[in-house]
Parts: structure tokens; C-alpha cells; sequence
């Protein structure tokens, strides 16, 4: 897997100290690019994302406090560090309460400028998709609906975005429940500071718990350096953990301990820290039926569930297919700098009529394909995946199987009983928790259910 390069925007109306830094920080193996003023930076950020900016608090035409606050207004997803003389340190001490990153004083040893670079670049590269994160952060997410239910949702989420109370959003894999975390950070008191997600699935146990609590040097093999965890880099924000239901009892523990004590310890050190964040979990789980299976925490339950949110699947939504439809056309589009000129009236009504089992983010993949197969402006029924096409044939055939007249009621009853499980399982292959909360029966008889009918 390649590295991916970290970005740096040099802003200083001296062209000479822009060409020192730039090769100071080129030489590290950072990419740089520069202009002279706040002003040329905002048309700059328009146009491209940077991992941080670098400053000069005092200029012509636009100084670095207003680049700042255009920066916060516009939630770029980028870090801004300020260049400052001695008679300003006071001025860049307010512009941090603003958002800053930090400040580092002109004609210092460079060390001290590039020691700060490397804690922003230590702290996104802790972010697993820093490219999602960042249109996120840009307000590039869509939250509008027709939904009664979904409005009422998102009422509630802007409501409880104004609190430090901890959110439990509930919601089927790809719904939104990330973009909705990411609403309710943006909303809150703490949206100036640090957004840090983590998927706890993806990750096994002792990684996971590196990645939010940190490590010392030398605390396990391979920990060559000392790493700060999400707890301490969401300080003054918000973390969001993403399926908390996949962490293990044991990390379900320790996680406890640091929500409730909002204190830490990293791995290899007896050392307490203290740490300042607002927790949003995640789950497609159904916890309850877990807490009953002994796969989770009762005590951790009700500590992350001080506000619950349920988030319906599209299937639930189909008055907003067509918004979403609209908004990814027009967000590929813009991306892929191609124009669609017609689009063959098949496929908006297959688009229209298509169940989505995979929500939201399987939409968006259909429209991206549509818009990248696209020619001479015009998206073809033929671009469709055969999901899509399938799912209009399935709708137009004959209803139902004919009657069997000759089984005996029992054996009816089995028959069917096994193609609705059947049907369950393609719906949530990887949720047996699902299945059996929709089915009303434990996980235990649902597997007994499953050696009963030979199903996989």
C-alpha cells in the first residue's frame, strides 16, 4: 500500500522565507505549496484539500486570523499552525481559542516549527479514512429529507449535538451513521476541535486498544516510538466509535473505566492522563440481545446510551432515493469534472423502484459507477449493475410459488418457516443478531434453526 503524502500550504507575503520553509519541509518529505496572502489560500483550498496550513499571522489584503476563521467557516478538514513575530504572541494566543493548532515565533530554531508538523501528522494519521473525513468536514454530506421519521431523528441529534452527553446511534451498515456523527460534532460546542473515528471491527483487540489508548516506546514488539490513542487526540472534541459492538469484554472493560473516569492509561505506562472528549458510538448490532448472549457489557450499555438514535434504512425512506440521487449525480460529477446530459428514463425508474440493501452507500456507489461509465453525457440502462435490473425483473414476475396441495400442514409450515430464515440471511449474511431479533427468537434457536434446515 502506498504512503499517502502529507499535505502543507505555506501562506507568508515574504517570498523568501516561503522559498526557506518550503525547502525545509520539502526536505523532510513533505508536499508543499505556497502563496503570499490569506486571501490567494482560501482560492486554494476551494480548489484542493490540505492536511495543514502553515500562516504568517500578520499580512496584506487577508492576515492569518481571518484565513483562520474562513477556515473554520467553511469546516475545512485541515490543521493551522501561525508563524508569529514577538510583538504578536498575544494576537496568535487568542487566534488558537479560535481553532489554531498552535503558535510558533518567526526566527526560532526550524526544529521546533517541524516538531509541531509531526504532531499534527501523527494525529490525522490516526484517522482510517482521512479522505472521507475530510468531505465530511467540508459540509460535503446530505441530511436532507422527506422522512417524518428521519426529520424527527436529526431534530433530536441537533438537539442533543448542544450537550456533553454520550449518543448511541443505532443502524443498519451504510445508513449514515458516520456522516450523522460527523452533523452532530459540527453542531456542537466542540466543532472547532478534533472529529476522531475509529472502526472497532476492523481491528483486532490488541491494535484496537493501542489505537485508542497509545503506547509507550518499547511497551509491546514493534512499538518503537511513543503514539498518542484517539482518547488523547480527540482532547476537546468529539471521538465517534464506529460498530462498538465488536469490541471484545475484555477492551469493553478498560473502555468503561475511561469513559466514566475520562482518564487513561497508556500501554506500557502506570502513568494516568486525563482526557477531554465527547463520545458518539456506533453499532448495526442489536446490543440488548447481545447483553443478553454475554457478548456485552450491561454497565458500558448504559453508560453510551444516554441518548439513543435510530437511524431507518432507505428501504424505510423511498420519498428520499430520489434526493440522494440528484445530490450524488451532481457531487460526481463535480468530482469527475464530466457533464451528464440525459439520463435514459429506464434508469431513473430502476433507481426509483431498487430496494438498496446496502442503504445509502450502496447508492452512491451505483451513482459513481454510472457517472465514471458515463459517455458523451449520457448514463445507459446497460451501466447499471445487474442488482439494480434484477431486483425490476423479481418485481415483475409471477407471484409467488404455486401451492403444494399434497404436504401435510407441518410440513408446510417448515417449508416456509426455512425459505423466510433463508431470505433473512441473504438480507443480514453478517448480523445473525439481526436475524434473530426479526425473527423474535435467541441466537441460540436461530442456530438450532440453522442445523434443523442444513442452512449456512
Amino acid at each position: 500500500m502506498s504512503k499517502e503524502v502529507f499535505t502543507i500550504l505555506v501562506v507568508d507575503d515574504e517570498p523568501d522565507y516561503c522559498d526557506v520553509l518550503n525547502m525545509i519541509l520539502a526536505g523532510k518529505g513533505y508536499k508543499v505549496d505556497t502563496c503570499s496572502n490569506g486571501s490567494e489560500a482560501v482560492k486554494k483550498l476551494e480548489k484542493r484539500a490540505f492536511d495543514l496550513v502553515i500562516t504568517d499571522l500578520c499580512m496584506p489584503i487577508m492576515d492569518g486570523r481571518q484565513l483562520l476563521e474562513e477556515i473554520k467557516k467553511k469546516e475545512y478538514d485541515t490543521e493551522v499552525i501561525l508563524l508569529t513575530a514577538h510583538g504578536t504572541i498575544e494576537k496568535a494566543v487568542d487566534a488558537m481559542k479560535a481553532g489554531a493548532w498552535t503558535y510558533v515565533t518567526k526566527g526560532h530554531d526550524p526544529e521546533e516549527l517541524l516538531m509541531e508538523v509531526r504532531k499534527v501528522k501523527d494525529a490525522r494519521k490516526m484517522r482510517p479514512d482521512s479522505a472521507v473525513l475530510r468531505e465530511k468536514a467540508g459540509g460535503a454530506f446530505m441530511l436532507e429529507s422527506k422522512n417524518k421519521k428521519y426529520r424527527q431523528m436529526l431534530e433530536l441529534a441537533e438537539r442533543a449535538a448542544q450537550s456533553d452527553s454520550n449518543i448511541l446511534i443505532l443502524g443498519e451498515s451504510g445508513s449514515g451513521k458516520e456522516v450523522l456523527a460527523s452533523f452532530i460534532h459540527n453542531k456542537s460546542m466542540r466543532k472547532t476541535a478534533n472529529f476522531m473515528e475509529l472502526n472497532c471491527q476492523a481491528l483486532s483487540e490488541s491494535i484496537l486498544e493501542s489505537e485508542l489508548f497509545g503506547h509507550e516506546k518499547g511497551a509491546f514488539t514493534g512499538a518503537d516510538k511513543r503514539r498518542i490513542g484517539l482518547f488523547e487526540a480527540a482532547g476537546g472534541g468529539t471521538l465517534f466509535l464506529d460498530e462498538i459492538g465488536g469490541v471484545s469484554i475484555n477492551l469493553q472493560a478498560k473502555l468503561l473505566k475511561a469513559i466514566e473516569n475520562k482518564q487513561i492509561y497508556r500501554m506500557g505506562s502506570s502513568a494516568p492522563i486525563n482526557v477531554d472528549f465527547r463520545l458518539i458510538t456506533a453499532t448495526n448490532h442489536n446490543l440488548r440481545q447481545d447483553m443478553s448472549d454475554g457478548c456485552f457489557r450491561d454497565d458500558l450499555f448504559y453508560r453510551i446510551s444516554t441518548i439513543v438514535l435510530e437511524l431507518p434504512p432507505l428501504r424505510e425512506r423511498p420519498e428520499d432515493i430520489p434526493l440522494f440521487i440528484e445530490y450524488f449525480f451532481n457531487k460526481y460529477q463535480k468530482e469527475m469534472k464530466k457533464e451528464i446530459n440525459s439520463i435514459d428514463p429506464e434508469v431513473q425508474k430502476l433507481l426509483n423502484g431498487y430496494h438498496y440493501p446496502g442503504n445509502v452507500r450502496e447508492l452512491k456507489n451505483i451513482i459513481e459507477r454510472l457517472v465514471v461509465l458515463s459517455e458523451k453525457g449520457e448514463i445507459l440502462e446497460e451501466y447499471l449493475p445487474s442488482d439494480v435490473v434484477n431486483n425490476q425483473d423479481q418485481m415483475t414476475a409471477a407471484p409467488g410459488p404455486v401451492m403444494d396441495y399434497t404436504v401435510s400442514l407441518r410440513e408446510y409450515r417448515s417449508k416456509v418457516e426455512k425459505e423466510y430464515i433463508q431470505g433473512l440471511l441473504l438480507q443480514h449474511p453478517k448480523d445473525m443478531n439481526k436475524v434473530a431479533e426479526i425473527l423474535d427468537i435467541s441466537r441460540r434457536q436461530l442456530f438450532n434453526k440453522l442445523v434443523e434446515y442444513e442452512l449456512k
